[in-house]
């Protein structure tokens, strides 16, 4: 995306406060006892060196909640402490503190009236509060070079809006210049500031600018297609959502919109006011940090967002699930239950809340909060596959099936976006013994999967092609399968041993131990591949290195059901056996294959 390297400029202006606050990632996060006494302070602790350290430990595994509380006692022992401050400031301002955020910041701006990040955050307050003459003020002076420019100069067009003045709003945004990467973004933004300040024409000349450049940007095509519909043309809406949909299908906001508008409806324009156009502008930013994993300067920038955009869709999806993939899921939770019901993206949000309920252990609500949802609406498909999904995470694989069925039912004829569905349901079927069923998945997930899907296909060839060599079924068909999956995913060290155990199985010992070495460089600790790996050591004569490995897959945790058959070889090594059959009937490939 065109957004992401302009962006990428925007975001470097917070890191510099974050890596401040919070450390640098790899340095306290890594050590194991810093875990420990983050675990043992569930309170604040006696003394301000206490609290100091705690939230520093809490900043390093990226605990905002945590660090927040800390920083916050620390800052009540020792208040005139001004790394002190800045450290608490920024953590609160990531945690969504808003209002003790801001006090925060005067009090650094007393110090030090140049501190950025104080006035980017002072500037944000006084836009929200329709204070546009002091927001211009904040942001006038707060930042040197282009990344505090590129957000400065966005939001203070946002503030001329709002002060009414639409012509030195758009002289504003025409401000960035000199990067090719520039145009889309200016276009973007203008067209937005153009259509809240009443110039339709300029706003459908410069949307489409961005438009034609970035049709795959959802929140272009989205602002583009709605303002055609607000003028009127609703064939030319119809024609913007319908191409995104044939890229990237059934997405809820595209087929909400496509709904609408089949409806006769006008759909509203994306952004209604100064407030929402400048949340548009931080959004975007903290989008494209949280891709980047700039994760607390992203934080900030979403924060900022949803303080002024308390409704903003996509702001909402992007914090919450930042927040889960940092595993604080109360507080993930917390921002998805501020989705506005009527939202086109509210059921997507549900099962999100169901997923961070799984992830923090509350397994029975996780599950009834999906069952409620098909209870609602039993032909909710979404909410069928992530209960499947779920069941099948704790192996209930018999279960999940059964939830896989009604989904596969509630769909009727499946299209190329449905592979996913007949694979899951595979794998359940696979795991529950009834092979028939899942080989006959398998077949229709790769039937379904479009080559396009690229290195995901790898995972239908790699399941169906190393469960026949499992059998001893087709082996010509399936050693294609996984040479074709290795080379969709040459890094992938479970398909790399899948390619190990057809040579084994084809008895081309030498070969075999090549690739199941290879998976083991890419998957050391897994149980399965040095068990493979054992197996074919013994064949090919080196029976102490195989007794290694098979203890070694002892000491990994193999499921149940193998741990007595590694423990026989550990005692027995392998039977004699003929080389297969079968191994004559593959050619065997040169150098190496």
């Amino acid at each position: 995306m065109t957004f992401r390297r302009l962006s990428r400029i925007a975001i470097s202006a917070c890191c510099i406060f974050s890596v401040m606050a919070f450390g640098h990632p790899g340095t306290l996060s890594a050590k194991a006892e810093d875990a420990d006494l983050l675990d043992s302070l569930p309170g604040p602790a006696e003394s301000a060196a206490g609290n100091y350290l705690a939230a520093v430990v809490a900043g390093a595994a990226r605990d905002t909640r945590a660090a927040a509380l800390y920083f916050r006692e620390a800052l009540r022992d020792d208040p005139n402490n001004p790394e002190l401050l800045e450290r608490a400031f920024v953590a609160l301002l990531a945690n969504g503190d808003m209002q003790e955020a801001f006090s925060a910041a005067r009090q650094l701006l007393k110090r030090d009236s140049s501190n950025g990040l104080a006035r980017l955050a002072l500037g944000v307050e006084a836009i929200k509060a329709r204070r546009y003459v002091t927001a211009r003020k904040y942001l006038g002076s707060g930042g040197r070079g282009r990344a505090a420019d590129l957000t400065a100069t966005l939001l203070t067009a946002w503030s001329w809006v709002g002060s009414g003045d639409l012509r030195r709003a758009l002289d504003t945004v025409e401000r960035l210049k000199g990067e090719t990467s520039y145009n889309v973004f200016r276009d973007y933004h203008a067209g937005l500031i153009a259509a809240v300040g009443g110039n339709r024409r300029e706003a459908e000349n410069r949307l489409k600018a961005a438009y034609d450049v970035e049709r795959t940007t959802l929140r272009v095509v989205d602002a583009y297609g709605r303002l055609l519909s607000v003028r009127g043309e609703t064939e030319e809406a119809r024609r913007v959502y319908e191409a995104f949909d044939r890229l990237l299908p059934r997405n809820p906001i595209v087929q909400d919109a496509l709904k609408r508008l089949d409806a006769g409806q006008t759909l509203p324009a994306l952004i209604a006011n100064t407030q929402e156009g400048a949340a548009e502008v931080l959004y975007g930013l903290g989008a494209a940090g949280n891709s980047q994993g700039d994760e607390i300067a992203a934080l900030i920038y979403l924060r900022l967002a949803t303080f002024l955009a308390p409704k903003h869709e996509l702001a909402i999806v992007t914090l919450g699930d930042m927040l889960e993939r940092l595993k604080q899921y109360s507080s993930a939770i917390e921002v998805f239950d501020t989705m506005p019901a009527d939202s086109p993206l509210r059921s997507s949000i549900d099962i999100q809340i169901a997923i961070s309920l799984e992830l923090m252990g509350e397994k029975d609500k996780a599950q009834k909060h999906l069952e409620e949802m098909i209870e609602a609406n039993p032909g909710d498909v979404e909410a069928l596959i992530a209960l499947g999904n779920l069941l099948r995470s704790r192996k209930e694989f018999a279960e999940a099936a059964k939830i896989y069925t009604r989904a596969v039912e509630a769909i009727g004829t499946p299209d190329q976006s449905r592979w996913t569905l007949f694979y899951f349901r595979g794998i359940a079927y696979e795991r529950s013994k009834e092979w028939p069923k899942a080989e006959a998945d398998f077949k229709k997930a790769l039937e379904l999967a479009p080559e396009s899907v690229g290195s995901d296909r790898a995972l239908v060839l790699n399941y169906l092609g190393y469960s026949w060599v499992d059998r001893h079924m087709n082996l010509e068909e399936a050693f294609e399968m996984l040479k074709r999956a290795v080379e969709l995913r040459p890094r992938d060290g479970y398909i790399v041993d899948s390619l190990g155990w057809a040579y084994y199985r084809l008895g081309r010992y030498d070969d075999a131990v090549r690739e199941l070495e290879r998976a083991i460089e890419l998957r050391p600790a897994d149980p399965t591949i040095n068990d493979h790996l054992g197996d074919a050591y013994w064949r090919t004569g080196r029976k102490l290195e195989a007794k290694f490995q098979w203890n070694h897959a002892r000491d990994l945790g193999p499921e149940p059901e193998d741990l007595p058959k590694i423990l026989e070889k550990i005692e027995k090594g392998l039977p004699d056996e003929d080389k297969p059959a079968a191994a004559e009937a593959v050619e065997k490939p040169q150098n190496g294959g």
